[in-house]
């Protein structure tokens, strides 16, 4: 039996496979898989025990209790001879993993706890920048050799939002909920997701730079009934569907035009069939597109099919610019 719980990682992990054990060796200890930085330069204590809870490519993420973060990586090597003489690393693991995957294999959808209504909120990241033009995904380098240029040209991810709005926060411990809202988001715990969607996700989400994934995490996802790797699958998938579609095209294509809500919901229609635009509202700042929030049903993984099954909308916003990248129009 699995149950959800959230100690300093945020993560979801199933009681049956938590470990203690003591390391063999005063390793230090990562924020992150690439071992770019330790904050407070922890290491491990050989008279101490560690949760191990999840194993990814020769490292193990640990929990540290009163450090911050309080989820660390290290290498295996580190407990080695501990995991040797409990069956071995790899039996441990093995075992994790086949219940891991008799879960992610079973229908995702028949969980009775993913969310059955959520706000997919798209956002046109040139209109963001003109009036958050000190955020770290704002700023131009001239060594940048091109990167961002996605961004420049499609609708980015602000986030996946369980419905009602006010389902926020689920089980998150109060030093991190308030971390949170006083935007301290780079001292959120690094959330454990493999290497492909921590990529892909920096490419749709570029607030990726200022820790948005954590604050999304934290505020939305932790409501959605699935762990981090899962939820942010789900929604840079929608993302990357929207920008194949027919309406990413057309804004790609027409920036510095003005654009109506009708053509847009006339778009979405033509793109993932009729009644899908019915669903969208349009949300603009200053005469600027801003963000497009698109209100989804579930069960499914398909864009259109979530689309037809979401609610209907009304949007105050009935036209606005399409901002082309740089400050100013």
């Amino acid at each position: 039996m699995f149950r959800i719980i959230i100690l300093s990682l945020l993560l979801f992990v199933s009681l049956s496979a938590r470990q203690e054990l003591s390391p063999v060796k005063a390793c230090p200890a990562f924020n992150n898989m690439k071992h770019t930085k330790n904050s407070h330069n922890v290491q491990l204590e050989l008279s101490k025990k560690y949760t191990i809870l999840d194993h990814h490519k020769g490292q193990n993420l640990i929990l540290i209790k009163g450090e911050q973060p309080s989820q660390r990586w290290v290498d295996d090597t580190c407990f080695s001879a501990s995991l040797s003489a409990s069956n071995s690393i790899d039996e441990a693991i093995d075992r994790i993993g086949k219940e891991s995957d008799t879960t992610k294999h079973t229908k995702k959808y028949e969980n009775k706890n993913i969310s059955q209504g959520n706000l997919l909120a798209l956002s046109w990241h040139n209109a963001f920048c003109e009036s958050h033009r000190n955020r770290k995904e704002c700023k131009r380098s001239l060594f940048s050799f091109g990167k961002g240029k996605y961004s420049k040209k499609h609708f980015v991810l602000h986030g996946l939002w369980p419905q009602p709005r006010n389902n926020v926060y689920c089980n998150v411990e109060k030093d991190f909920i308030n971390a949170d809202k006083h935007g301290q988001w780079r001292d959120l715990p690094c959330l454990a997701m493999d290497d492909e969607i921590d990529a892909r996700l920096d490419k749709v989400m570029p607030g990726f730079a200022s820790g948005l994934h954590k604050h999304e995490w934290v505020k939305h996802g932790t409501c959605y009934g699935a762990d981090p790797q899962t939820y942010f699958e789900d929604a840079v998938s929608l993302v990357e569907q929207f920008n194949d579609s027919k309406v990413g095209d057309y804004f790609s294509k027409n920036m510095g035009k003005q654009v109506t809500l009708k053509q847009v919901r006339h778009l979405f229609d033509r793109s993932f069939g009729t009644g899908a635009g019915k669903r969208v509202e349009m949300k603009c700042k200053k005469g600027l597109i801003t963000e497009l929030w698109l209100h989804l049903g579930a069960n499914s993984d398909d864009l259109g099919t979530l689309l037809k099954r979401g609610k209907l909308i009304r949007s105050h916003c009935q036209k606005g610019l399409i901002d082309r990248a740089g400050y100013g129009r």
